[in-house]
């Protein structure tokens, strides 16, 4: 499962990072540069900002509290 989420500097990836490490399941986001496991700080830091991002989970995975969480960072998805 994907959703789009925002990343502008470097505050948002260590808020990020630290709501992302509360769950157990693999956290993962893409973008054009390459993919990072979300729960790595020294990798969030490696990600270009200035490109669209996506935040990656298995499917089986009941994300509702994650994206509860991150409300703040997630593209609004138009279902």
């Amino acid at each position: 499962m994907t959703r789009g989420i925002r990343v502008k500097n470097t505050d948002d990836i260590q808020k990020i990072n630290r709501i992302v490490t509360k769950y157990p399941y693999d956290i993962w986001i893409h973008g054009k540069s390459g993919m990072v496991d979300a729960k790595s700080l020294l990798g969030m830091f490696l990600l270009s900002l200035n490109e669209p991002l996506q935040l990656v989970l298995e499917d089986d995975v009941d994300a509702t509290a994650l994206f509860k969480d991150l409300a703040d960072y997630l593209e609004i998805d138009d279902e």
